[in-house]
């Protein structure tokens, strides 16, 4: 089998944490040729969706994670998958890749669907299952958030809708002077939507990240903030916990699965905190290693055998 990934730059791959990495050396160890591009390598040739690469090489060296080989010019119908593993945010370059790898459709496995990932915003995507979310409001009125905000107890927390990584996260409280101050920046003076959310008092405990492949739960770990800050992402000084799902989470789970297949979103991440969905994450879904550390599974293996099952069906 051949896997092209579309990501990052390879010096940015820290062996210990990415996820791309870990899915990479995997696929190396179950005798798969690994590739490696930009997404500025992909391009359009007479309709044919070709690209750039370089065959990688991995081991777990914090010096050199992955090495390069020779370029290679490939026509992507002539692959097996293609996973896209670019970080966000999902911008310019990043929509135009999706709508170059849509004439693979019916040959090459695209981890994600490209429409589905144009689809899927990530805070927007878990609005089609209100049954399972905590209170939300998308909105960019600032009398309409505090009306809602007021509606939903005093307390809220607001966020952008293109953000990721926990930035431009702030806590909104009624009585907070700088309630206002805050709706702006996050909706950059009434001209963008954010998202409002009622506050989870659980988030204290931690952000649950449950990864999924082909809607099976690949494992979860728990992101606990530090005391000083709402976000628990693990760049801005969240701690990983080892957890297990709970009926609630279960239920979350079952009921994405329908809609995520629909999509093509196959490798997904979900955010719940308190047994409530706050988002789907699929761009680059992330938390494997941790994972695999913490449980004791072959989490890796568990997509990489979905992968190979999923070619193997076709």
């Amino acid at each position: 089998m051949r896997l092209v990934f579309v990501m990052d730059p390879v010096s940015t791959v820290l062996v210990d944490e990415d996820t791309s990495f870990a899915l990479m050396l995997e696929a190396q160890k179950r005798g798969h040729r690994v590739d490696h591009c930009l997404v500025q390598d992909v391009s359009l040739l007479d309709g044919r969706p070709v690209a750039q690469v370089r065959q990688a090489t991995m081991k777990r060296d914090p010096a050199a994670p992955v090495t390069l080989g020779e370029w290679e010019t490939v026509d992507l119908a002539e692959v097996d998958v293609v996973f896209i593993r670019k970080d966000p945010p999902f911008d310019e370059p990043y929509h135009w890749l999706t709508l170059i790898l849509e004439h693979l459709r019916g040959t090459t496995l695209v981890m994600n669907d490209p429409r589905g990932l144009r689809d899927a915003n990530e805070k927007l995507y878990a609005c089609h299952f209100p049954e399972l979310m905590p209170r939300t409001r998308v909105d960019s009125d600032r009398h309409r958030i505090r009306a809602f905000v007021r509606e939903i107890g005093g307390k809220g927390v607001i966020k952008p809708v293109e953000g990721h990584g926990g930035e431009g996260i702030f806590l909104l409280s009624d009585d907070d002077p700088n309630f206002n101050a805050h709706v702006e920046t996050v909706t950059k003076g009434g001209r963008r939507v954010a998202m409002i959310q009622s506050y989870i008092p659980e988030v204290r405990q931690g952000d649950k990240r449950i990864l999924l492949i082909g809607g099976e739960v690949v494992g979860a770990i728990l992101r606990v903030p530090r005391q000083d800050d709402l976000r628990s992402n693990i760049h801005v000084g969240g701690t990983v916990e080892h957890t297990e799902l709970s009926e609630a989470d279960q239920r979350i789970v079952d009921g994405v699965h329908e809609r995520l297949a629909a999509d093509g979103l196959h490798f997904v991440g979900l955010d719940v905190i308190g047994g409530k969905l706050t988002e789907v994450n699929v761009t680059s879904p992330t938390g494997i290693q941790q994972m695999t550390r913490l449980s004791g599974k072959d989490c890796e293996g568990q997509v990489l055998a979905w992968i190979e099952k999923k070619i193997e069906d076709q």
